[in-house]
């Protein structure tokens, strides 16, 4: 199975759930991951409600989060209750934060409960799994490909007048409009208006199928909501608004400005350690900020996009070590590029071999340093239940200059052979 896990999932999508089960309840739990990715909305569903609850939690938790979190967003309470109580609890904890879509989000505005097949599925396979999966109403359904990402959708009464020969992606309607699971209800409420359909598919950042929001009716409920949430905007909300009074943002703020100044002073400490290398050798004075700045802007620049992947559920804490491996190598080699470029640069105004290669040096070790800091600092806030949106920058910031002092004047300390007096 694990060699042909197209051609397995093809077979299993024609079986009864119970069937399919008793199939893969043997197979190790990344060979079902294989084949369970393959198969399409109902089916996935149906099959691995199938399977006893502790291979199901041996799946889930072999799935990469987005896979895992969609299949289990279609599942009723009860069941969703059941298979999370079955995972460990930094994994269930993991899932759960992920199936709480934003109040203001098509995801919690959609339904999970869709209908979507392969595009290669004939009209006869497609008939007898609707069929088999037993819904009370159906208009039409959404086609998937090979990877399970949105393609085209069908009219129910195309299938009913097609020949049972013909392949679904023949019958396909182009998808006109369609919307993310992070995107805001006016964005749902513009589409449903302005494509004038009954059904917007509801995508996750890999264009997977998670849900749909139906209803030509759900217009005019949401934009009694939009009009509400703009006339209550203004000062009501907990968080500050750009409205909001200068009184209610100076308590919002001066806690973490009183923060900021005590991690100011935690670097000024690192400076003072090497008190006696910068009186002796003036020039270091000079080039600190051009140190601590490149690794500030460093740390910024993988902070933005690790809190992006963060936000849109690209990534999660699970994936830390990916993201920090990812940030060291770009940290690294941007690291080597900035040092030769900036070398090149204080060879010039100095004249100094030495304090180039000390400069060149703290480039590459304070660039990496900070780099790996910008993607595990909001990792680990999260992982903390904080919201890394509110303190990374301030933790970022603290990290980054004293990456940037240690690893310049200790570097220069080191190699003060290399320098001049003066």
């Amino acid at each position: 199975m694990l060699d042909f896990p197209g051609d397995a999932s093809k077979e299993i999508a024609l079986m009864k759930p119970k069937d399919a089960a008793e199939a893969l309840v043997e197979q190790p739990a990344h060979v079902v991951v294989h084949i369970l990715e393959r198969l399409s909305h109902g089916i996935v569903d149906s099959v691995l409600l199938s399977l006893p609850d502790e291979k199901t939690a041996e799946v889930l938790a072999a799935m990469e989060t987005g896979l895992s979190t969609a299949l289990l967003s279609r599942l009723n309470e009860k069941d969703r209750t059941r298979l999370l109580s079955n995972l460990k609890e930094n994994t269930a904890s993991e899932l759960k934060a992920l199936l709480e879509y934003p109040a203001d989000s098509a995801g919690q505005l959609m339904r999970t409960q869709v209908i979507a097949f392969n595009e290669h599925l004939t009209v006869e396979q497609a008939i007898s799994q609707i069929k088999r999966q037993k819904h009370e109403t159906l208009q039409h359904l959404f086609l998937l490909d090979d990877d399970l990402r949105l393609k085209a959708h069908v009219d129910i009464d195309r299938i009913a007048l097609a020949d049972g020969s013909q392949t679904l992606s023949t019958l396909g309607k182009p998808i006109v409009a369609y919307v993310q699971a992070l995107d805001p209800k006016s964005e749902v409420v513009d589409k449903l208006k302005k494509y004038q359909v009954d059904t917007l598919p509801v995508v996750d950042i890999d264009f997977r199928l998670v849900g749909a929001v139906e209803g030509q009716g759900l217009i005019d409920a949401l934009r009694e909501d939009i009009v509400s949430d703009i006339q209550t905007m203004v000062g009501v909300s907990k968080d500050e608004r750009a409205l909001s009074s200068s009184w209610f943002a100076v308590r919002k703020r001066l806690p973490w400005l009183q923060i900021n100044l005590l991690t100011a002073f935690l670097a000024a400490a690192v400076v003072g350690m090497f008190e006696d290398t910068i009186a002796k050798y003036t020039a270091l004075a000079i080039l600190l900020p051009i140190a601590a700045g490149q690794s500030g802007n460093t740390g910024a620049q993988a902070l933005a996009v690790t809190m992006r992947g963060l936000t849109l559920r690209e990534i999660t804490v699970r994936h830390w070590l990916r993201v920090t491996l990812k940030e060291l190598s770009a940290g690294f080699i941007n690291g080597i590029a900035i040092a030769i470029t900036c070398g090149l640069g204080v060879y010039i105004w100095s004249r100094s071999v030495g304090l180039s290669l000390i400069i060149g040096l703290a480039m590459i070790s304070s660039m990496t340093l900070a780099a790996i800091a910008g993607a595990l600092v909001p990792i680990v806030l999260k992982r903390l239940g904080q919201d890394p949106a509110l303190s990374s920058s301030i933790i970022l910031t603290t990290v980054t200059d004293i990456a940037g002092f240690m690893s310049f004047l200790g570097i220069a300390t080191l190699l003060s052979g290399m320098l001049e007096a003066g």
